[in-house]
């Protein structure tokens, strides 16, 4: 019973730590590309009707909205996967510190794939003829545009394998915690 209850404020708190993260990395791509919100993702998540521009009094609320809603259900999704996995372990205690270890393994790799993607989207695909369904020409810095929207789709796929690594990582843990004989200690 403690360990479904574990499972249960694992899923809820990964859903908070992925929705943190989307507002903490639109924040992030808002300050590199205003214009990524402002002619996409406004739009895309329903906070402007489309034919009207996208100008808000304090555009960072709106930013953490979107990242906010962006990315919690992500969060929740890592965290059932990766609580499900932690079932594995002797006991609720160590489960949670074992899936807790996971799911910031699984935050630094999608991280820093995110990172990774904005700097190919500004090295490699601002300069191509990319096509992403975005009227260009009122664009004003369309590389920062593309980079963004570069990191964007890497932090995504850096999700899913920092969820494999998390995966892994909490395996590992769960052999430390098994003596050379195979019993628990």
């Amino acid at each position: 019973m403690k360990k479904f209850v574990t499972l249960i404020l694992i899923v809820v708190i990964a859903s908070l730590i992925g929705g943190l993260y989307g507002i903490l990395h639109d924040q992030l791509t808002y300050t590199i590309s205003p214009e990524y919100y402002t002619k996409f993702k406004f739009y895309q998540f329903g906070l402007m009707d489309l034919g009207t521009e996208a100008i808000f009094p304090s555009p960072r609320i709106e930013v953490s909205v979107v990242g906010f809603m962006a990315t919690w259900w992500m969060g929740l999704l890592i965290g059932l996967i990766l609580g499900l996995v932690g079932l594995v372990h002797k006991n609720h205690k160590q489960m949670f510190r074992a899936t807790m270890g996971a799911i910031s393994v699984t935050i630094l790799i999608a991280f820093v794939t995110g990172l990774i993607g904005l700097v190919y989207g500004r090295l490699f695909l601002a300069d191509t003829d990319i096509n992403w369904w975005i009227s260009e020409e009122n664009l004003v810095d369309k590389k920062s545009f593309i980079a963004v929207g570069s990191m964007h789709n890497f932090s995504y796929a850096g999700g899913l394998i920092g969820l494999i690594a998390g995966i892994v990582y909490s395996i590992s843990q769960k052999r430390k915690h098994v003596s050379a004989d195979g019993e628990d200690q």
